[in-house]
């Protein structure tokens, strides 16, 4: 027994059903305005975080002769903050496409290339599991970025810097375990 063979036929819909059904299934062409502000977003992200390499490539050469130690942790900081806007770009991407894949069509031109299977979202648990860990990621970066920015007094400051680390990375381990 097939699936379709369940649904009614035109003929055996009332029109107010059939109609109502009709519209009511339109109703998720909704979904396009998150796609197109979501990758709208992710372009965006994309652009700043560009921007922000450059400015601090071109404050890095223009300031380095002043203090060569702050000038290399200075860009450090803004390179790592610019991945962390590529990596919210890349959360905002997937999901736009997942969404889009997942109510409106599948994207047949992305299909074309069987090397790329970041598009490859049958559900929603599988598009929310794959944002969480680029979400994961994005966390480890601005954690990496905030820990450059720190300064330790004491020892037991730099413990809590360790153990912090290991926390992350045990947090890797285990989503990496699960698949």
């Amino acid at each position: 027994m097939t699936k379709k063979s369940n649904l009614k036929s035109a003929d055996e819909q009332s029109f107010i059903e059939r109609h109502f059904e009709a519209g009511l299934w339109s109703t998720r062409f909704i979904i396009l305005t998150g796609v197109v502000f979501s990758v709208l977003a992710a372009v965006t992200l994309f652009l700043i975080g560009s921007y922000e390499i450059i400015v601090s490539i071109w404050h890095y050469i223009t300031h380095m002769q002043e203090d060569l130690k702050a000038a290399h942790s200075e860009l450090l900081v803004h390179v790592i903050g610019a991945v962390d806007l590529y990596l919210i770009g890349v959360v905002l991407m997937i999901f736009g496409f997942g969404i889009y894949e997942l109510f409106i069509s599948k994207i047949d031109i992305a299909r074309e290339d069987e090397d790329v299977t970041i598009l490859e979202i049958k559900d929603l648990d599988e598009l929310k599991n794959k944002i969480i860990k680029v979400i994961i990621m994005v966390l480890i970066v601005t954690f990496f970025e905030r820990v450059l920015k720190m300064e330790y007094s004491e020892p037991l400051e730099m413990l809590y810097f360790a153990l912090s680390i290991f926390a992350l990375s045990f947090g890797v381990y285990l989503i990496r375990k699960h698949n």
